[in-house]
């Protein structure tokens, strides 16, 4: 096995075990046997668990493998900082956002993204001269793609939230 193989094969195995804790917690926490509004995070956990880790394994689903990826991330970091905000209480610390939030699972979310971004990158990268980012912030693969689509779904979905109270 060379040296990529073998990087490819640890990093597979980094996003599956990310995914597969984190959507082990949600079920924990939010057993879908209690309320159906719990299907979807547990269908995206699903995909997140057993297909993004073969997609990202071939060459040819490489691609949309990290656009799912990045868009599971961005709904999750979405909607886990929406509950947490509504459920929030007591005072605003530090520690309480840090401890009585979803900042942890956001944060697991984005290892996961990492971990995607860096199979990704893997995929392409032909030589270590090649490492350096070509292109623009803001188109995609580069990080100021997903920033934008995180700031846009994140309005959109408060506008919605606001409007449809």
């Amino acid at each position: 096995m060379n040296r990529k193989k073998m990087l490819k094969t640890t990093l597979a195995a980094g996003l599956l075990f990310l995914a597969l804790g984190g959507w082990l917690l949600h079920l924990r926490i939010h057993p879908l046997i209690k309320d159906a509004d719990f299907v979807i995070p547990f269908i995206s956990g699903i995909v997140s668990v057993f297909c993004l880790p073969l997609l990202f394994w071939f060459r040819r689903t490489i691609a949309l493998a990290y656009i799912v990826n990045g868009f599971l991330v961005i709904i999750g970091t979405i909607t886990m900082a929406q509950f947490s905000i509504a459920k929030f209480k007591g005072p605003v610390t530090a520690i309480n956002i840090i401890l009585n939030t979803t900042l942890a699972d956001i944060a697991i979310l984005w290892g996961k993204f990492a971990v995607g971004k860096a199979l990704f990158d893997l995929q392409f990268l032909k030589s270590d001269t090649d490492a350096t980012a070509k292109g623009r912030f803001f188109r995609y693969p580069n990080m100021g793609w997903w920033l934008a689509h995180l700031f846009a779904l994140a309005l959109v979905y408060t506008l919605g939230g606001i409007i449809w109270k």
